[in-house]
């Protein structure tokens, strides 16, 4: 940790300045291609694309509408969606260094945006300054200042959606390929026709969950993230390397994609349990970029700065991770498909040794028998001693919860001291010889406290959240059924 915050100094001494110098980009009919230039005087060149496929724009925005819409050339919306897209894009890059002083040539920004972005990086880089050992400095981190040669970002107008895509409520659906994703897709089930899903460099399991969820390819939108090389080796030297507000950039990227397809409704899949914070005395929050905070700062931004008439919201944020799983639970046909563990993304599958894992297994352990949650994980993880560490984190018997996204403490504990319960009541009573998890959590003193305590998410509804009032009924928690599946 010293190491690395002495390295934070000597880098940002002889890296001082990052460069967003401009963007590029290619409007084909049915492909928009984008190139960014970054740079870190001294060290490397960045130029990161994308790629965000055009498709049939829904029959309900008017022909004048659609063209305008698809056409990026001469589009004044999407130009400034592809400036601020590359404004989250860049500290991917600039924490390479983390130079003190990042300078905008690409275009312009009020001082009042400037502080909005400076703040965005500041609590979605929390993780990475924390685990690095870097002290948090909200003010001294960044300065970001305006080239005197800056463009002008095209002025906002009316957005064009207004009185054309508001007429109906057609969504995109971000997926990410785990189990939220699958119970949004569900709760949207009726209106699949009109909905699209939305992925960032689709793999196997947000192709399969789509599947599942009856979506075909002509209903899928997969955008193309190419990170440049050269940061890969960079981190590779030993560079500076961590976490970044990933779920920002589908944020930024999600309206461009769903502006190109004229629908309304970004429905993403993030719930209240994302609102606890990650590290010693509530300093970072991993989960940043999924919490009401950032969606309501989002959205406040997009409506002054953008205009695209595209509405961002978590229709899952009423609930807790518990009712999540409850629902997930009794859709069986998703079961074998998701599979939401970063450590095994590349090969598609549970690693089976890492917090999220063994946190799904626990959230979803009082809705499903221990054999069928084997079947989905591919081995029994109560039964792995190895992990007993991971499970004192998820717990709050270790002082840090895991820098993973995982919901509360407090529901960990709860699931587990009912899982406790049902495995008891199922076999010999109180003397039966439980899974060795669970044989170690009960002889803890957290299992006393929760045992016998109300269980308050079976009736939780947030009433801090965004969702529009003709969804919202859908989540009346009166309506989930709470039965286990054996």
């Amino acid at each position: 940790m010293k190491e690395n915050f002495e390295k934070y100094n000597a880098l940002r001494e002889q890296y001082p300045v990052f460069i967003y110098h401009a963007y590029r980009y290619e409007d084909a009919p049915d492909e928009l291609s984008i190139v960014y230039d970054f740079e870190i005087p001294g060290l490397a060149e960045f130029h990161p694309t994308w790629h965000f496929p055009k498709g049939t724009v829904h029959n309900y925005v008017s022909r004048d509408a659609r063209a305008r819409l698809t056409a990026a050339s001469g589009n004044a919306t999407i130009e400034r969606m592809i400036f601020y897209l590359g404004m989250i894009e860049l500290v991917s890059y600039w924490k390479t260094a983390c130079p003190k002083m990042v300078i905008i040539e690409a275009g312009r920004l009020t001082e009042e945006s400037m502080a909005w972005w400076k703040e965005q990086y500041f609590y979605g880089l929390g993780e990475f300054f924390y685990t690095n050992g870097i002290a948090l400095d909200a003010e001294g981190f960044m300065d970001i200042r305006l080239s005197e040669d800056a463009p002008e970002i095209p002025g906002v107008e009316r957005p064009i959606s207004d009185g054309n895509m508001r007429n109906t409520h057609a969504c995109m659906i971000p997926i990410g390929g785990g189990k939220d994703s699958a119970v949004a897709l569900e709760l949207l089930c009726d209106q699949k026709d009109h909905n699209f899903c939305y992925m960032i460099n689709g793999r196997g399991a947000t192709f399969e969950t789509a599947a599942a969820g009856g979506y075909t390819d002509e209903h899928i939108i997969v955008a193309k993230r190419t990170l440049d090389p050269e940061m890969l080796r960079l981190n590779a030297e030993g560079y500076l390397n961590g976490y970044t507000p990933f779920s920002a950039v589908v944020a930024f990227s999600s309206i461009l994609a769903a502006y190109l397809y004229g629908l309304p409704y970004i429905a993403l899949s993030n719930e209240s349990s994302v609102k606890e914070s990650t590290g010693l005395d509530g300093a970072v929050d991993h989960q940043y970029s999924k919490s009401h905070k950032f969606e309501e700062d989002f959205v406040e931004y997009e409506r002054a700065h953008v205009r695209s008439g595209v509405y961002y919201f978590s229709l899952l944020r009423p609930w807790s991770q518990y009712q999540i799983a409850a629902k997930f639970a009794s859709l069986r046909k998703y079961h074998k498909v998701v599979r939401s563990c970063n450590v095994g993304s590349k090969e598609d599958k549970w690693c089976g040794h890492c917090a999220k894992c063994l946190y799904v297994w626990m959230i979803l352990s009082p809705f499903l028998s221990q054999a069928r949650l084997t079947e989905i994980f591919g081995k029994n993880l109560a039964e792995d001693a190895s992990l007993i560490p991971i499970l004192e984190e998820l717990t709050g018997l270790a002082e840090e919860k895991p820098f993973e996204c995982v919901g509360s403490q407090d529901e960990v504990n709860t699931a587990i001291t009912e899982t406790i319960e049902r495995l008891e009541a199922g076999h010999a009573g109180k003397d039966a010889e439980l899974p060795v998890l669970y044989q170690y959590y009960k002889d803890h003193a957290l299992y006393k406290e929760y045992q016998g305590r109300p269980n308050p998410y079976r009736d939780y509804f947030e009433e801090d959240h965004d969702v529009p009032p003709f969804w919202a009924e859908r989540l009346d928690p009166t309506h989930l059924i709470y039965r286990f599946e054996a």
